[in-house]
């Protein structure tokens, strides 16, 4: 019997150990890089610790009442008639009360200060990027240094950065645990969000919008910099022999799983507003015809 309890202990430090090791990527959220990450970060003790004024009580009251109404306890004034207990009456509506106010200030408060777009304040100005989520990789356009790369994006840190996101495909979803939450990527629509990394670094992005076969696959990296490394990411970029013009694009965009690291120097004029635009047009309902004059 001993070893049989040794194994399932031995069993249940390894699968522990697993699960441990499985949640490791998503520990992220708890050490943010920028500032957006880390208010999201605040965000979530505060839901917690609310969640805890309700839970904790609970659960303590349910090991109090079991120990103190327990069978061998005589002692213990048993009093069923809480009909007319204004006491209880108080504690039923006052307490969900203040906890549902409480929710209310801070679901408020943070939809305001965490609104995606709004610019993030800073001496410096944004840099502008422009996200196009495909089946199963991403885009980014840099439109003011005129070059374009697939599942790499670089920002420099200290910067704020400025997205603007939309989809050629079905819904995805853009997130940067370390950075920034996730928004939505819909085809015919532009959402924005807004990062910041506070210092250089390598991080991951992912749709976490289910998308089809090669959505498991649909990672990017995301490379933070000092302005002269990224300068210098820009000038390779410039260097490439692949021009991202309207055929190209159309190459790219079929579907494709684990593209590599590709770079474009040059990019088609109003490229994103394409995209955009092909979808706008064809849900446009059509003009009625008009009425063909009576016959006489």
């Amino acid at each position: 019997m001993t070893e049989v309890v040794k194994r399932a202990r031995r069993w249940a430090t390894a699968i522990g150990v697993a699960l441990l090791a499985g949640g490791c990527d998503r520990m992220v959220v708890l050490n943010p890089k920028g500032p957006i990450a880390d208010a999201e970060r605040g965000l979530l003790f505060d839901a917690f610790t609310v969640m805890m004024l309700v839970i904790v009580p609970v659960i303590v009251m349910a090991f109090w009442f079991a120990w103190r109404y327990r069978a061998s306890n005589r002692s213990a004034r048993y009093e069923p008639k809480w009909s007319e207990s204004k006491l209880i009456d108080g504690i039923t509506w006052l307490i969900p009360a203040v906890i549902v106010i409480a929710v209310a200030v801070l679901v408020w408060r943070s939809t305001h200060k965490l609104d995606p777009y709004r610019p993030i304040a800073s001496d410096v100005p944004p840099l502008d990027i422009q996200v196009v989520g495909q089946d199963w990789k991403w885009l980014f356009i840099y439109p003011e240094q005129g070059v374009a790369s697939v599942n790499q994006m670089a920002i420099p840190a200290g910067r704020p950065i400025s997205l603007r996101i939309t989809s050629d495909t079905v819904m995805n979803s853009f997130y940067v645990p370390a950075l920034a939450g996730q928004i939505y990527a819909m085809a015919g629509m532009q959402t924005r969000l807004q990062m910041l990394a506070n210092q250089p670094g390598k991080f991951v992005g992912r749709n976490t919008q289910y998308s089809g076969d090669g959505f498991s696959d649909q990672f990017f990296e995301v490379l933070a910099m000092t302005p002269a490394e990224f300068d210098a990411w820009v000038a390779k970029a410039r260097q490439s022999p692949d021009k991202l013009d309207a055929p190209t694009y159309a190459r790219l965009a079929v579907r494709s799983r684990n593209v590599p690291f590709t770079f474009y120097s040059t990019v088609e004029p109003k490229l994103f507003d394409s995209i955009i635009a092909k979808y706008t047009h064809a849900h446009r309902m059509p003009e009625p015809a008009a009425a063909a004059p009576a016959r006489r």
